[in-house]
C-alpha cells in the first residue's frame, strides 16, 4: 500500500520504518501528581522568616505583659480572695464563687441589661457608619468630602463625660429645650432621668460619637472596588442604587463580616464609663451593666473573687460568640478572623 509520493503508506501508531515510531501518534500527558509534604519545616520557616518574628517581638512583649499576664490572676475566681493574704495565702473554694454570682439575680440583671443594649446598638448603630460611608463617598468634591470627614470625626475625641454633659444641656430637665417648652406654656423634658429613654439616650450618644470614626475602614474598602464596574454599571443602565445594591455592598461584604464578628465577640463590652456616668440618673435597674456591675464587686465592695467570677465568665462567653461567628463566616465563603490551613 503507497501513499501519494509513491512511497509505503504507514498507519498511525504503528513502528515507523527505520525501527521508530510515527511523530504523530498522540502523547498521553501526565497526570499531576497532589502536592504533599511541601510545606518547610518549622526550622526552614524559622530561618526564612526571622527578621519578621524578630519585629514581632515588641508586640509580643507588650501582650504578654499586660494582657497575657494578668490572665493568670483569673484564679482568684477559685478563691476566696483576700489582698492582704494574697493568692497565696487566701483560702481554695472551688467553683463556690461561680454558685454564688450565677444565684446572685444583680447579676442577670445587668447581663440582661448587656444583651438588651448591645442589641440595640447592634441594630441601629452597626449599619449608620456603612450608610455614612456610602454617602461620604459619593461627594464628588475632595475639600467638601475633607471638611465633611473632618465633622463627623470629631466627637470621637470627646470624652463621655463631655458628650454625657452636652446631652444634660440639651436634653435635660434643667437643659436648652425643656427651658424652650417651658416658656411656651409646655411641660419640660425628663428625658435624661427617664428609665424608659434609657436605650434611646445611650443608643443616641453613640450614634453621635463614634458613627463617624466608624466610617474609617469602610471608605478604606470603597476605595479598594474596581472603579470600572461602576461605569460599565451605568452604561447599562443601572441607576444609584442598584449600584450600591449590585456593586458597592457585595465589595464591602468581607470588611462587614469581618467587624460583625469582632463585634459578637465583644458584645458583652458595651462600655463602662458611659453608663457610670449615668447610673445614678437612670437608676441601675436599666443602667447597670457588666462592666459596672463587676466594678462595684471589685472596688466598692471588695467582693474581688465575684468581679473575677463575672469578668472570666464575660470572656469565655466571647470567646464562643467568636469562634461560632468565625464557623458561620466560613459557610458563608468569607475568610473571617482566621482560617485553619
Amino acid at each position: 500500500m503507497t501513499d501519494r509520493s509513491g512511497g509505503p503508506a504507514t498507519t498511525l501508531g504503528a513502528p515507523a520504518p527505520g525501527g521508530g515510531r510515527d511523530d504523530r501518534r498522540p502523547t498521553r500527558r501526565p497526570r499531576p501528581r497532589p502536592r504533599t509534604g511541601n510545606r518547610p519545616s518549622l526550622g526552614a520557616r524559622l530561618r526564612r522568616d526571622w527578621q519578621l518574628l524578630l519585629m514581632t517581638l515588641p508586640a509580643i512583649g507588650l501582650l504578654a505583659v499586660f494582657h497575657y499576664a494578668p490572665t493568670l490572676g483569673n484564679v482568684i475566681a477559685f478563691q476566696n480572695y483576700n489582698p492582704w493574704d494574697g493568692v497565696l495565702g487566701s483560702p481554695w473554694v472551688g467553683p463556690a464563687q461561680f454558685e454564688r454570682l450565677f444565684g446572685d439575680p444583680r447579676f442577670w440583671n445587668a447581663v440582661g441589661n448587656t444583651l438588651t443594649i448591645a442589641t440595640v446598638q447592634l441594630v441601629f448603630f452597626f449599619p449608620i457608619p456603612i450608610a455614612l460611608a456610602i454617602l461620604l463617598d459619593s461627594v464628588l468634591s475632595p475639600r467638601l468630602r475633607l471638611l465633611l470627614q473632618s465633622i463627623v470625626y470629631m466627637p470621637h475625641f470627646f470624652s463621655w463625660v463631655l458628650v454625657v454633659t452636652l446631652f444634660q444641656q440639651i436634653l435635660g430637665g434643667a437643659g436648652l429645650v425643656s427651658q424652650m417648652l417651658r416658656q411656651n406654656g409646655h411641660a419640660p423634658l425628663e428625658i435624661m432621668s427617664d428609665p424608659d429613654a434609657f436605650l434611646f439616650v445611650v443608643t443616641s450618644q453613640m450614634i453621635w460619637k463614634d458613627a463617624g470614626w466608624g466610617t474609617i475602614i469602610f471608605l478604606a474598602a470603597l476605595a479598594a472596588i474596581n472603579q470600572n464596574l461602576y461605569e460599565s454599571a451605568a452604561v447599562d443602565g443601572a441607576g444609584r442604587w442598584r449600584r450600591i445594591w449590585h456593586i458597592t455592598l457585595p465589595g464591602l461584604r468581607p470588611v462587614i463580616v469581618l467587624l460583625l464578628i469582632l463585634k459578637l465577640g465583644d458584645i458583652l463590652n458595651v462600655g463602662f464609663e458611659q453608663f457610670f456616668l449615668q447610673r445614678d440618673a437612670f437608676g441601675s435597674g436599666v443602667s447597670e451593666v457588666l462592666d459596672t456591675f463587676i466594678y462595684h464587686q471589685t472596688l466598692v465592695t471588695g467582693n474581688f473573687s465575684a468581679g473575677a467570677v463575672a469578668g472570666l465568665t464575660k470572656g469565655l462567653i466571647g470567646l464562643v460568640l467568636i469562634l461560632i461567628a468565625n464557623k458561620t463566616a466560613h459557610r458563608m465563603g468569607e475568610n473571617g478572623i482566621y482560617r485553619r490551613v
